[in-house]
């Protein structure tokens, strides 16, 4: 069963090494050679796994009798089965436990496989009787600390940000207006076997269902559309960027907004994309050679440091800084189990880049600061900081879909499994003249 050994394999080096799970899950689905099908039925096994880790040990540790520890390893390879049995309608429970006794045998001994084979079996006759814990942490499987830190920001939205970091979420997609229109990118992707939805509140811009490896579509080949959530494109929406303006993208890569700016300023202007990462760049060059870009240019750059030669040189500055990521949960569902420690230090990270950027923007210019986490420590926080110490800034009221609205002028938190995106904050901000 090759799709269930690499998520297996996958899950146990995430624990090992504390690698993230894209990364090793890609490795790992490249290194087995899987056939579409079972690269995505591994990615729907491991994913799914880390989305309800502490559900899955709440139920593995009701069906132990007089035995609470098990080697990691075992403990891996009953989340699998256990997964497929409670989550997956088209694996038989059969096929779940067999394989997952086989892989007990093969690592372990016959008398932790015959564990595995009792703890399975009766959770196979008993799983309709099964009832959900109460407590959060456990239900939607988030480390409590984490829950609290949540809760502090999103009050009574609480459950249901929760209950979206474990779900699935269709791949957004954004026309480029540079090669296509709306309607005929929709036309395409649907003669290329691909469901595709309008996003609700997002123009030019849609959700789609069974693409498989996207790269494989000729309407991807040929930069016919632009990969990006709703939240991040919206971002730089709000800058009503015109033909002609100079824009500066910092902490750029994988150069999303570089792109969609381009798309806004119809390819006339330019723009400067950088990122502390110089490796990362040649991802934001590929991505404007397929999408037909010819306006931007790449340097590495440090943007908590100023630099002299960019002072008021910009209509406009995008800062999307590094934060804790937890609008992005349910895309990197790992997330929730790292350290929470550091990112105590973002805050003060985030307020120097934007310190920095906004040296950086002409007298009259926009500077956006944005990121992708619901945390108002990051997030408004952020900005009130810098506002307090920069009077030559202030907040610029948002033009948005009827769906959305600010909370504070100029600014928008919008949250995974409520506004149709990914978690995400952003502020617009003008250089008085």
């Amino acid at each position: 069963m090759p799709a269930r050994i690499t998520a297996l394999k996958t899950l146990m080096q995430c624990r090992m090494a504390d690698a993230w799970s894209d990364a090793a899950l890609g490795e790992a689905i490249e290194q087995a050679k899987l056939s579409r099908k079972d690269a995505a039925l591994a990615t729907t096994i491991c994913y799914g796994v880390l989305q309800n880790q502490a559900l899955l040990d709440y139920y593995i540790d009701g069906f132990l009798t007089g035995r609470k520890r098990l080697q990691p390893a075992l403990r891996d390879i009953l989340r699998v089965a256990v997964y497929q049995i409670l989550f997956l309608d088209r694996i038989p429970d059969s096929a779940a436990v067999n394989e997952a006794v086989k892989q007990a045998k093969k690592q372990f001994s016959p008398r932790e496989a015959g564990l595995v084979n009792g703890v399975l079996r009766n959770l196979v006759r008993g799983k309709d009787l099964l009832c959900p814990p109460r407590d959060y942490h456990i239900r939607y499987s988030h480390p409590s600390e984490l829950v609290d830190l949540m809760k502090e920001s999103v009050g009574k939205k609480l459950e249901m940000i929760l209950a979206a970091d474990n779900t699935t979420p269709e791949t957004s997609v954004v026309c480029n207006s540079l090669k296509t229109t709306p309607q005929e990118l929709q036309a395409v992707l649907e003669g290329e076997g691909v469901s595709v939805r309008p996003h609700p509140w997002l123009t030019g811009g849609f959700l789609l269902k069974g693409t498989g490896n996207l790269e494989e579509l000729d309407s991807f080949r040929n930069g016919l559309f632009q990969v990006q959530d709703a939240a991040a494109r919206l971002s730089v929406d709000v800058l009503k960027l015109k033909p002609g303006m100079k824009i500066l993208d910092l902490c750029a890569a994988p150069g999303g907004k570089s792109m969609a700016a381009a798309m806004y300023l119809q390819n006339q202007g330019s723009i400067l994309s950088c990122d502390l990462h110089g490796g990362k760049l040649p991802q934001i060059e590929g991505a404007a050679r397929r999408l037909g870009v010819t306006i931007v240019k790449t340097m590495e750059h440090d943007a908590s440091v100023f630099t002299p030669e960019f002072s008021g040189q910009f209509d406009g500055v995008i800062a999307d800084v590094p934060c804790s990521g937890l609008g992005v949960i349910r895309k990197k569902p790992d997330i929730r189990y790292k350290d929470l420690k550091p990112l105590e230090d973002l805050p003060a990270l985030q307020l120097e880049i934007l310190t920095q950027a906004a040296k950086y923007v002409r007298p009259g210019g926009d500077l956006i600061y944005s990121t992708c986490t619901i945390l108002k420590r990051e997030n408004e926080a952020v900005v009130h900081a810098f506002l307090k110490d920069h009077l030559e800034y202030e907040t610029v009221s948002l033009e948005l879909p009827e769906q959305l609205t600010q909370q504070e002028p100029g600014m928008l938190t919008l949250y995974q499994g409520i506004d149709h995106c990914d978690g995400f904050f952003l502020c617009h901000m003008r250089k008085k003249p």
